[in-house]
Parts: C-alpha cells; structure tokens; sequence
C-alpha cells in the first residue's frame, strides 16, 4: 500500500507540475521556477538558503532557479543590514504581477485534484499529507 500511496503522489505532482509549465510559458516559467518565485513573494525578504530548505532542494539548484528568476527581472537580492553575506530576496514589481495569476493557477488545481472529496476528508488529507512531509523532512538534508 505505501507504494501505492507514492506513486500516487508522484504522479499527481508531475501531471501538475506539467500543466503548470504550459500555463506559466506566457510568463517564460518553466522547469519549477514558479515555485521559488511563489515563495518568495509569499516570504519576502527570505535567504536562498531558508528559500532553499522551505522548497526541499539542494542550495545549488536553488540558486540556478534564482539566477533564472533575476535575469528575467522577477526577483531581485538586496542587502540586510549587517550581513553581507546572506541577500534577502523579493519579487519585483513584475514578478509580483505575475503572482496573482500563479496562486489562481494554485488554488484551482488544488480544486480539480480534491474534486469529489468532502470538506472532512479535504482536512484528513490535509493533517496526513502534512504529517507525510514532516516525515521525509526529518530525513531530508542536502
């Protein structure tokens, strides 16, 4: 049955992951870079490596994404106050425009997938899948 249960996960996850790549190509988002750029305007000001941890990927993929996400003027690194170090990133204004659409794109995928659930087992999944990630989480360091 676990196999059953991650296998399931897995292709939910790459079936949206591959509708979203169609519907964010407007915006040249592609490859999972919504993903930072959704986190980072939900978390301005965050560090690559919080962004990095928050998003389970290794730093360096992190930081491929980010570079993508500047270049494309979506997302811009600005110095903290005593730390040289470790920039703080923030959505700029376009990528902050284009959030809205990402989040809508979220939330009604989030609909389609828990078609024909009711709202009690919406928040069993929720609790379950939650305690899923906080499990592979505990393991997971990269």
């Amino acid at each position: 049955m676990e196999d059953d249960v991650l296998k399931n996960i897995g292709t939910i996850a790459r079936a949206l992951d591959a509708i979203a790549n169609v519907e964010f190509k407007q915006f040249d988002l592609t490859k999972g870079q919504y993903v930072y750029l959704v986190r980072i305007c939900e978390h301005p000001g965050i560090v690559q490596s919080h962004l990095a941890e928050l998003v389970k990927i290794d730093r360096s993929t992190a930081a491929r994404a980010i570079k993508k996400l500047e270049a494309k003027g979506l997302v811009e690194r600005r110095k903290q106050p005593g730390n040289d170090k470790n920039k703080a990133l923030f959505a700029t204004d376009k990528g902050m425009a284009v959030y809205p659409t990402l989040k809508r794109e979220n939330d009604y995928s989030n609909e389609v997938a828990l078609t024909g659930i009711s709202e009690a087992d919406r928040q069993k999944l929720l609790e379950l899948t939650n305690q899923m990630a906080q499990n592979v989480g505990a393991d997971w360091t990269l």
